[in-house]
């Protein structure tokens, strides 16, 4: 099936499509594609941990006297100023799934990002995305990327120059009719990145997973998509 434009869709619909083709990947890779030892499982990426503790607070304490008595002041009118402002995109990138390859011991040896728009709609989810990439990669895990969205202005190159330069500052240029982009990086004594150009209405190429440094599995994008 042809790459969609999902700049054209609510970020809410490429959320559930996000968890969907995440589970299909992973049953993909399952399904006698790693190794036996290996197996692929769905994460939903971590957020900051403040917010998960008042989640847990929230569902498990009842609520402070302060929120149901005598509020004083306090009101649940919607304040009124001249402009605002609301977003959904970084509550959706922040409960996005990553599909994680694990050794049977436990250790985590690869991951797939699939990218969310809010990873790139601010300058603090772009750093914060290819900081925790670099991480990876740092610790010794393999990462590939699939960026199905263009770049933006704090991305104009795109997000595989915006990882890679945090490795090594090289020119990268999107092909004529290429703005999307897949990248499969190993990591190592040498670090290297495999990269594919893609555009709106291309079938999408299977791409390596490396899962050692001289070890990788083809994940079946175009299949599962």
């Amino acid at each position: 099936m042809p790459i969609h434009d999902w700049t054209r869709v609510p970020a809410g619909l490429f959320h559930d499509f996000h968890q969907s083709w995440s589970i299909r990947i992973k049953d993909a890779l399952n399904a006698g594609r790693l190794p036996k030892g290996v197996t692929a499982l769905v994460e939903q990426r971590a957020g900051p941990m403040e917010a998960d503790v008042l989640a847990i607070e929230r569902r498990t304490k009842p609520p402070h006297s302060w929120a149901t008595g005598d509020r004083g002041l306090a009101t649940a009118e919607e304040p009124i100023t001249r402009i605002v402002r609301r977003t959904t995109k970084e509550f959706y990138s922040g409960r996005a799934n990553r599909i994680v390859v694990k050794h049977h011991l436990g250790r985590t040896i690869a991951v797939i990002e699939i990218i969310s728009p809010g990873n790139k709609d601010s300058r603090a989810a772009l750093r914060d995305f290819v900081e925790k990439t670099i991480d990876f990669l740092r610790a010794g895990i393999h990462v590939l990327v699939v960026d199905l969205f263009p770049p933006t202005s704090r991305d104009p190159c795109g997000m595989h120059k915006a990882i890679w330069d945090e490795i090594a500052e090289e020119p990268f240029v999107f092909p004529e009719g290429k703005d999307r982009i897949l990248a499969s990086y190993e990591t190592g004594a040498e670090r290297a990145a495999y990269v594919e150009p893609i555009g709106v209405g291309d079938s999408l190429p299977d791409m390596p997973l490396f899962l050692t440094n001289d070890l990788h599995v083809m994940v079946p994008l175009e299949p599962t998509y």
